[in-house]
């Protein structure tokens, strides 16, 4: 998993709780180097889970919870970060849909060593899209967690609703997201 997942992970855990909370996760989650992380190092995806657990533990708020808060605060660092993502992107669904066809291929030229998960989109009828998501680190919370902070950034009201697919063969989920009407 990129560093740049951690990095922003523990800066959001200190914009939201405290220095000391950061310091503290890291101390009870004992990762192998310290918890010095740079945001183009490359760190296995359980550390992650043993910092989300650590916070769950000291904050008393449930893990998936802290993931789709994470998902929506990491997606507003990477509309500030890489704004050229978003040029001439209108509403979350045109977002949604340019993932693996334009972002996921411009993150591969930046980090070549990158181990993304598979995000498909597809519109399913007017107001309608699903995406399908495919990760073997299997954070479906933080993934809806970006869908919501992507609706927040473009300023669409959509429901999201998950499923687990009939016969998948990977870690996959399916969000079946609706516009408002």
């Amino acid at each position: 998993m990129k560093g740049i997942v951690f990095t922003e992970f523990l800066e959001m855990v200190e914009e939201t709780h405290s220095i000391d909370r950061v310091d503290s996760i890291i101390a009870e989650a004992a990762p192998p180097h310290g918890g010095a992380y740079t945001a183009v190092g490359t760190y296995p995806a359980q550390e992650m889970g043993a910092l989300v657990g650590a916070l769950a533990r000291q904050s008393g708020t449930p893990a998936p919870e802290l993931l789709r808060s994470f998902g929506t605060h990491i997606f507003g660092r990477f509309s500030t970060l890489y704004p050229g993502f978003f040029t001439g992107v209108t509403d979350t669904f045109d977002f949604l849909e340019r993932i693996e066809s334009v972002i996921h291929i411009e993150v591969l030229k930046l980090y070549p060593d990158a181990e993304l998960p598979t995000v498909l989109a597809e519109r399913t009828g007017p107001g309608r899209l699903r995406v399908t998501y495919r990760s073997p680190r299997c954070m479906a919370d933080f993934a809806e967690g970006l869908i919501e902070g992507a609706a927040a950034h473009f300023g669409d009201d959509i429901t999201i609703a998950r499923s687990l697919p009939r016969g998948a063969a990977a870690p996959e989920l399916v969000f079946s997201l609706a516009r408002a009407e």
